[in-house]
């Protein structure tokens, strides 16, 4: 949803451990006022990914794998990287992981250890501890164990990418919370020519309109009498199976 980058940058304006092979880690300084703190274990893909996106949005971020080659050959690419092994919760426990806000577990082939370290982390106190998983099986033992949020990215991307295919007027969609998501969809033609008030979309079909992008124009504070044209691409949030409905 690049198109609407800046639209939703406004939007969000309103409202003796390990070995260190980058920066010094004395540099670190978890609990700062400015930016926010996380720790990411596990640098596969996802956890790079992760990482390497926090780190872009200016947060301070330590990323921890046991991988001697891996840590070496991100040390280039993010600020503050450890060597350690996460499923020691005394290895954890000298650096202080009980400081951090949030703490990531990304370790993909073995569960045992993404099961250990997220225990650890439950246990030292950080605030919110968010881990991946492979099944739904896993995903129930990690919510039982206290896990604030369990992702489930290849099955996530896997229904991602199914329903783009299947839904034609599909751009892109981004899921919010409790089956709510923002969805980027070309105006079918049944809209063709109507105002907002005409189409009335939230009360047939529970969806708000709450941006339009013509040519180059994004348009959001729409008033009801804004007429839809073809060729317009609407930003609308409700249930993405309501926003199915609105094929052309």
């Amino acid at each position: 949803m690049s198109k609407w980058k800046n639209f939703w940058e406004k939007v969000r304006n309103r409202e003796g451990v390990g070995t260190a092979v980058s920066n010094t880690f004395s540099s670190f300084t978890p609990n700062s006022q400015k930016r926010r703190e996380f720790v990411v274990i596990g640098l596969g893909r996802f956890g790079t990914s992760v990482a390497q996106t926090l780190v872009s949005y200016n947060h301070d971020v330590l990323a921890i794998d046991i991988n001697e080659d891996r840590v070496q050959s991100m040390s280039s690419h993010l600020p503050h990287v450890v060597q350690l092994d996460a499923t020691n919760d005394e290895s954890l426990r000298q650096i202080g992981i009980g400081q951090f806000e949030t703490g990531l577990v990304c370790i993909s082939n073995h569960f045992e250890q993404n099961l250990l370290a997220t225990t650890h982390l439950l246990d030292q106190g950080v605030n919110c501890v968010i881990t991946k998983a492979r099944t739904f099986t896993q995903k129930q033992i990690l919510e039982k164990i206290g896990v604030h949020q369990v992702v489930l990215p290849e099955h996530e991307a896997g229904v991602h990418l199914g329903r783009q295919l299947s839904v034609d007027n599909f751009i892109d969609y981004i899921d919010i919370r409790d089956g709510i998501s923002v969805v980027e969809l070309n105006a079918p033609q049944t809209l063709f020519g109507n105002t907002l008030a005409e189409c009335n979309l939230r009360q047939k079909l529970g969806l708000n309109v709450i941006a339009v992008t013509r040519g180059d124009d994004i348009m959001a504070n729409l008033r009801a009498d804004f007429r839809i044209q073809p060729g317009d691409v609407l930003l609308v949030i409700g249930r993405i199976e309501d926003a199915e409905k609105l094929q052309s």
